[in-house]
């Protein structure tokens, strides 16, 4: 089995030294960390590699020695690189040489346990990169796991650059400088005053939420039916997770505040966006002028389809008595709702200016309030829904009782099944008597009860559509996105090696690149959770609750107790 050894490409150009990282003997492949430049006390390098076992909890060691030859070889240099192996006793010794002028490596292994000669097979990497990627689909235990691991660890080591007085003088990826940002440095130090502020005013809010007073029977109705509601409690949970002052423990918690952070301030950008173009040409007032028409439009055509219904609809014989009843409820109900609009009209455009000003907390907070909007316009659609609903369940129940009558049959309520049952020739006679009334009656029901359920349904699916735009502005991680756009290594599905130019005689050389997560997975794995409160039914389910006559409810109904 051959040994393989990841050598940094940021340490191919360094001086001669020791080399520095980690052995694992279990894949057996040794991973190079760092080079050590003489001159150096053996103590101090000991001393300095137990701290770093302190600090990381990894045990590093001197895997051997590296020798870049630029000239003519110095024999002097190869004896002292060659007596090292007596001060820094591991096992294997690692011995590698390069000359400036070649591109192929010398690579020998000494202290084999069983002192046999081994293939060696070099695989480069880029440290930077592997440092700050993290791997998604290797196994815990798998062998490029671990040395990501091992790398990702050893921060501590990075941070010792050519700038620093110590002791000891090291080449990796960090040695010509330490990389940083003015800007993410003065984030830092800002974001502690901001988080405390946030924190002092969601923590202040939620206190007033949880009062008492709001905690009733209505205000707690509005609070988990209206979408603008649900969309403020949503915003609370995202200011509290991102202003807390408790450092981010592992990677999806850093990756989950930092998608939530960068989707409030897309939000807030949309919104912003869209609250400039409102305030702009006077937009505000033409939506006002526009509303009251369609809405005036919208109950004219309401009454033009009950019109239609209580003549003969599409050919159909309807219970006359009946369809008068109902056409005029209906009518009624109408005549109200235009009542309403009219006496709204004078203050539709200045709620309109108010509800724009919405816009500044996110474009998610103006959709939530439109949607709002759009159930409250359209609300005589879905009392008359209701009101087909009811009386259609109820005929369909009756129907269904009946029938169960006839067969001799009842509904044992306390066993939850269909029982036999004995009746007198009264209850046959009355039975048949209701069935014949309630089964003439239903197709005048069922043609209303389909109408307004077709009105209801077109009205959930719009709702649906904005609700959708909002749980995408909430769930999408926009941070993962970028990092996989500008930087795609930072989040790694796997690696794969790529062949270099081979010599006889000399190690297999493999260069490792990281391939980057797929969009798809990025959006599986960082996908802020859904909070919405919508049911989730089948196609099934839904069919039979419409044939049925059950209310479609387009929030999620407490469950029946169990008896």
């Amino acid at each position: 089995m051959a040994i393989k050894i990841f050598f940094p490409t940021s340490c191919s150009a360094a001086e001669n030294g020791l080399l520095i990282g980690r052995w694992m003997g279990e894949h057996r492949s040794a991973i190079v960390l760092a080079i050590l430049h003489f001159p150096f006390i053996p103590a101090s390098v000991r001393r300095y590699l137990s701290q770093l076992e302190q600090a990381t909890g990894m045990s590093l060691s001197v895997l051997g020695t590296w020798s870049h030859s630029k000239g003519e070889a110095d024999d002097k240099m190869e004896n002292f690189l060659g007596e090292l192996s007596s001060i820094f006793k591991h096992q294997p010794w690692l011995r590698m040489a390069r000359e400036s002028s070649s591109k192929f490596w010398d690579c020998h292994i000494e202290r084999l346990e069983d002192d046999s000669s081994e293939d060696v097979v070099l695989v480069y990497y880029d440290q930077r990169k592997v440092m700050l990627s993290e791997l998604h689909s290797a196994s815990e235990h798998s062998e490029i796991a671990a040395m990501f691991n091992t790398v990702a660890k050893n921060q501590p080591l990075f941070a010792n650059d050519k700038y620093d007085e110590g002791p000891l003088r090291l080449t990796h990826w960090q040695s010509e400088g330490r990389e940083a940002s003015i800007i993410v440095e003065l984030g830092k130090q800002a974001s502690v005053p901001v988080c405390a502020v946030l924190s002092f005013w969601v923590s202040m809010i939620t206190s007033i939420c949880s009062l008492r007073v709001l905690s009733g029977k209505p205000l707690s109705f509005l609070w988990n039916k209206l979408s603008t509601c649900e969309q403020l409690g949503k915003r609370l949970e995202n200011l509290r997770i991102i202003s807390s002052s408790e450092k981010a423990q592992d990677h999806t918690t850093f990756m989950r505040k930092a998608n939530i952070v960068l989707s409030l301030l897309v939000d807030i950008v949309l919104g912003i966006l869209l609250m400039s173009w409102l305030y702009r040409g006077n937009h505000i007032g033409q939506l006002a002028d526009a509303l009251i028409p369609v809405a005036d439009r919208v109950a004219l055509e309401l009454q033009s389809l009950l019109q239609w219904l209580m003549g003969a609809p599409a050919g159909l014989k309807m219970n006359r008595a009946l369809d008068e009843v109902l056409g005029r409820f209906f009518m009624y109900h109408i005549h109200l709702w235009i009542s309403y609009i009219r006496l709204m009209s004078p203050f539709i455009e200045v709620i309109l200016w108010y509800i724009g000003l919405s816009a500044c907390l996110g474009l998610s907070m103006a959709l939530s309030i439109l949607s709002d909007i759009i159930a409250l316009l359209t609300f005589h659609i879905y009392c008359f829904y209701v009101y087909g609903a009811r009386l259609y369940c109820l005929k369909m129940h009756g129907l269904s009782s009946l029938w169960r009558l006839f067969r001799g049959k009842k509904w044992n309520v306390l066993r939850q099944r269909v029982d036999s049952c004995s009746y007198d020739l009264d209850q046959l006679f009355l039975g048949t008597l209701l069935f014949t009334i309630l089964l003439f009656l239903l197709p005048t029901t069922a043609l209303y009860y389909l109408v307004f359920t077709l009105l209801r349904l077109v009205m959930i699916v719009v709702q649906g559509v904005i609700q959708m735009t909002i749980d995408l502005l909430s769930t999408l991680p926009f941070y993962a996105l970028l990092l996989r756009l500008c930087r795609s290594y930072r989040l790694a599905a796997g690696v794969k090696f790529r062949m270099l130019e081979q010599k006889s005689g000399k190690a297999l050389r493999l260069l490792m690149q990281i391939n980057p997560l797929p969009y798809g997975q990025v959006l599986q794995t960082y996908r802020l959770p859904s909070q919405r409160c919508y049911p989730k039914d089948s196609w099934g389910s839904l069919c039979k609750k419409l044939f049925i006559g059950e209310v479609i409810y387009p929030w999620k109904q407490k469950k029946s107790k169990e008896h």
